[in-house]
């Protein structure tokens, strides 16, 4: 099989998919290049409030296609930061849902998505100190984010895999589900995800992400949404809201 990015989109839910089964589903130049575009395009959806990044099979995704490195390393790089960039940029909640391996270029994207969920028996780990890579800032900066300064230089240091519970105690996961659980797991929890408020999502993406010069117009984004209305009305008449806002200036029915 080729590998590839495929994607479908379900109930306002996007799902990209990393397909390259004869190396664990590690990403190839060809399919680093591609992501962006793919991640733009499905911003660029309206039917699209979520995206879930996941891997084929058993496996997330085992890091970057070695050979790529035989060429420019540093050409390699751009293109995986290009991507993460890409996915760190989706408008919407971004999860990434991971089974077995999420390794190197794997926990790169992993932890550019705002959310990760894994199974029992996955493995993380972040291994350029086993190539003689230099991990690029971007990368970094958001590991450390996550996992703290600590951690991070544990995983940078050591290129060590660590398993789903140490995982989840350090913060590189926020869910762990038994084997089996995963899937139903995030249908639920991005099904809750595309019925709460965008303006919400989208503004506190923006400030989680460092923002602090948008206050004032995220506030004109409420008064002229209004999302905060409809969701107290909502809240005291017992059913649940009907958001309207899907982007800048927007007040169509979602």
């Amino acid at each position: 099989m080729e590998p590839q990015l495929l994607h479908h989109v379900t109930g306002s839910v996007a799902t990209v998919v990393v397909r390259h089964p004869a190396k664990r589903n590690a990403m190839t130049a060809g399919m680093w290049s591609a992501l962006p575009g793919l991640v733009d395009a499905l911003a660029a959806d309206p039917a699209v409030r979520a995206l879930v990044l996941t891997g084929e099979g058993g496996t997330f995704c085992a890091g970057a296609d070695i050979s790529a490195l035989r060429g420019s390393a540093e050409e390699a790089q751009r293109l995986a930061v290009a991507a993460e960039e890409a996915l760190a940029a989706f408008p919407g909640p971004t999860l990434a849902a991971v089974r077995g391996h999420c390794v190197g270029g794997g926990a790169q994207l992993a932890a550019a998505c705002d959310l990760r969920f894994a199974e029992e028996g996955a493995l993380f780990g972040v291994t350029p100190a086993k190539l003689g890579v230099v991990y690029p800032a971007s990368a970094t900066r958001r590991l450390v984010s996550l996992v703290g300064p600590a951690t991070a230089k544990y995983l940078l240091f050591s290129g060590e895999l660590i398993d789903a519970g140490r995982a989840l105690r350090t913060g590189l996961v926020d869910e762990v589900l038994p084997a089996g659980g995963l899937d139903e797991r995030v249908a639920e929890f991005t099904r809750i995800l595309v019925s709460r408020s965008q303006l919400t999502q989208a503004a506190a993406k923006e400030f989680a992400a460092g923002r602090t010069d948008r206050d004032a117009y995220w506030a004109a984004q409420a008064r002229g949404s209004g999302d905060t209305a409809e969701g107290a009305a909502a809240f005291l008449e017992g059913r649940p809201p009907r958001f309207t806002w899907n982007g800048p200036g927007a007040a169509t029915p979602g």
